[in-house]
């Protein structure tokens, strides 16, 4: 699906002076929407789409006006509304209810592909950046531009970024949309046996960066993972010494060797995870921590242990969902419970 901004343009840059491309942004919503302000999707001349702004019934219609964009080189704003019987959001049967209004710029050489270039790089040095697109009225021309960490206007614009990940700004007596691109969400894995397999098959499915580590030489074997960015050999022990070791936004703990699982949390304990989980019954919990010198009432970084939502199922695949939905609710700051009762 590449709905990872990150992953859409690895799919672009290659072919960027190859076909005709055009950057639809979601720039505006009134109501309910399947997607935030900040959402975007590449579209080119041979009809692919990278990404989604809607959850799915638009996206057709979108590829229509990003063709009128390829031809006339000029921007175009596009609205929605699922609440007007005679508008096209409506005919289509879109079922969330509310407007949305889209922004479709053609990406090119001369408008320096709207930046596009320097937040792919960015993005490989895992550097946040923010991403300023003029709203521009039919007919005009495509305006972008990047701010970097070291910019001094990133600071100010960030804290209008305090809620939302993009925001509607007044720069220069103008509208612009400025959205926070961040790198993938990068996720640990200690230990590579049969189990973590369908875990790291999952997150690669939710665009998140995987990191293997187990220096078991029969573990982790490259065919098994091939998804996964990264496999570490070295002890566990030493990851703070790898350089991707402060790069790593959750860590699971999973080598089924006691000895292996208390180096892997005793390492972690001073890493900047977000959510450390381990595999396994309490019990196991408690000679792990003993044996990695721990103290459970004294941790600088909470175990989850055991990890994972109490959702049933027994199979590799149904531990692999209930840990990472626990592991997202964790980073995202949200309690895991059904939506349908907090309405």
């Amino acid at each position: 699906m590449f709905n990872q901004f990150s992953q859409q343009l690895s799919q672009w840059y290659p072919k960027r002076d190859e076909q005709k491309w055009v950057l639809g942004t979601l720039y505006k919503i009134d109501g309910p929407s399947y997607r935030s302000p900040g959402a975007m999707m590449l579209f080119n001349d041979l009809g692919e789409q990278f990404g989604l702004l809607s959850g799915g019934c638009l996206e057709a219609d979108i590829q229509k006006k990003a063709s009128q964009v390829m031809r006339s080189k000029r921007s175009m704003t596009v609205c929605y509304d699922a609440s007007d019987e005679d508008n096209m959001s409506f005919l289509l049967g879109i079922g969330c209810g509310g407007t949305i209004h889209i922004l479709l710029q053609p990406v090119l050489a001369e408008n320096t592909y709207l930046q596009l270039p320097s937040i792919l790089d960015a993005l490989a040095h895992r550097q946040t950046s923010i991403f300023l697109q003029k709203i521009t009225e039919h007919g005009e021309t495509a305006e972008a531009d990047i701010l970097l960490q070291d910019s001094a206007k990133f600071s100010a614009i960030t804290k209008q970024l305090v809620r939302e990940n993009a925001a509607l700004i007044e720069l220069n007596e103008h509208t612009w949309l400025a959205t926070a691109i961040k790198p993938p969400f990068h996720l640990l894995i200690a230990g590579g046996g049969v189990d973590a397999r369908p875990l790291a098959n999952l997150a690669a499915t939710l665009g998140w960066e995987i990191t293997v580590c187990d220096p078991r030489p029969a573990n982790a074997r490259r065919e098994h993972f091939m998804r996964v960015a990264t496999i570490l050999r070295c002890p566990l022990l030493q990851l703070v010494e790898e350089p991707l070791f402060h790069n790593f936004d959750a860590a699971i703990v999973m080598t089924h060797n006691l000895q292996l699982d208390a180096d892997a949390l005793a390492a972690l304990q001073s890493s900047t995870v977000k959510y450390l989980g381990l595999l396994g019954p309490i019990v196991r919990k408690e000679q792990v921590l003993a044996l990695a010198g721990l103290d459970k009432n004294n941790l600088a970084i909470t175990i989850a242990g055991p990890a994972g939502l109490r959702l049933g199922g027994e199979f590799p695949e149904d531990i692999a969902l209930s840990i990472l939905a626990e592991c997202q609710a964790v980073v995202n700051g949200k309690d895991a419970r059904s939506i349908s009762t907090l309405i």
